[in-house]
């Protein structure tokens, strides 16, 4: 269809309108009637000298267009406004913003959690409940950003202090919690360790009430998320006592994955250490840290476990270490402790590829 043809088929359509509208004059008092009847259309009719319309293309229609189009045009890259083409003196006064710019401010759950008040979804609900105070002002918006060489932090009304950063191994014995408050204040493993100079200790992950061996202590906020994240999946080592001899089926299978009420838990690996007249002693890898995870999992497989220690948390080893004891890490175990939780894990990288 021609465009001649196409506009003699809109004034066909307009012109019974039109029509019925009478002269002139009367055209020219309906014609802002006949302006809001078709404003979404691209032409409309307009009253001639002569009383008879002609079709003009609609004003707010071309500029809407337009401005469509220019947006279409800003929005492509231009090769003179690229960030890595600039010349000349915007670019050194850039770099002399950045050479004369103040160090950035961190986090506040973060400087929270560096100074031993817990992890660092612990510090996001101190912050969101109005516990934490910057400059005398209370704050509860996550992701604020604080200097706390420059300002003053407060936590319950008390300054924030900076402790020295610690880290424990406590070889945690049966009938002792890993949580800090226990309303039936059952014997606590932080009770384990002298509390001096103030700070604030927490344990590194948790071993269920009749678990033993090791478990890592510290004020260290950002260590703890560290070896607790599910990204890095740092390998922690257990010796368990099954009733019965599993099979090679059966440790296959925990290679494999049993399936748990949140998903599929697999071990790292699975060694058979010795034989007993109705046990078996297993050594198993894991770098998940779900509730029970290893009694859940050979209960699945039909062997109820009988005993289960913590030997290792990645290089660091329970060895000989009394249970009920503990000792401070030196620091060549802190810094292949800290290797160990910042390398993500090969099943984390193949989980989300």
């Amino acid at each position: 269809m021609r465009r001649g043809d196409r506009r003699d088929t809109s004034l066909t359509l307009f012109t019974p309108v039109l029509r019925a509208a009478g002269p002139l004059r009367e055209v020219e008092e309906t014609w802002e009637w006949e302006r809001r009847a078709l404003r979404f259309c691209c032409l409309i009719a307009v009253p001639g000298l002569n009383g008879r319309p002609f079709l003009r293309y609609h004003r707010g229609m071309a500029k809407r267009n337009s401005t469509r189009r220019s947006t279409k045009r800003s929005s492509r890259p231009s090769p003179k406004n690229a960030p890595g083409k600039r010349r000349g003196p915007p670019a050194k006064q850039a770099g002399a913003k950045q050479a004369g710019a103040e160090p950035q401010a961190e986090r506040l759950q973060k400087v929270l959690a560096a100074a031993g008040l817990g992890s660092r979804r612990a510090c996001e609900e101190l912050i969101t409940t109005g516990r934490v105070e910057i400059d005398r002002q209370v704050v509860t918006e996550l992701g604020t950003r604080v200097d706390p060489r420059r300002q003053e932090v407060r936590v319950d009304g008390e300054p924030l202090a900076q402790p020295k950063l610690v880290c424990y191994a406590v070889n945690k014995p049966t009938g002792v919690v890993s949580t800090n408050r226990d309303p039936q204040r059952r014997p606590r493993v932080i009770d384990l360790l002298p509390s001096e100079d103030g700070r604030r200790l927490f344990p590194v992950g948790r071993l269920d009430l009749n678990s033993e061996g090791l478990i890592l202590v510290t004020n260290d906020g950002d260590l703890a998320n560290q070896l607790t994240h599910p990204r890095y999946g740092v390998a922690k080592t257990y010796r368990v006592q099954v009733a019965g001899r599993p099979g090679r089926e059966v440790l296959a299978q925990l290679r494999r994955g049993v399936r748990l009420a949140e998903g599929i838990a697999k071990a790292e690996s699975v060694k058979v250490r010795s034989h007993h007249k109705q046990s078996t002693v297993l050594e198993m890898v894991l770098r998940e840290g779900r509730n029970r995870e290893i009694r859940r999992m050979l209960a699945a497989v039909e062997h109820k476990v009988m005993r289960l220690v913590r030997v290792a948390v990645g290089p660091v080893r329970l060895g000989e270490l009394a249970p009920g004891k503990f000792r401070r890490l030196d620091r060549k175990e802190l810094a292949a402790l800290r290797k160990a939780a910042t390398m993500p894990s090969a099943r984390s990288e193949n989980r989300h590829v």
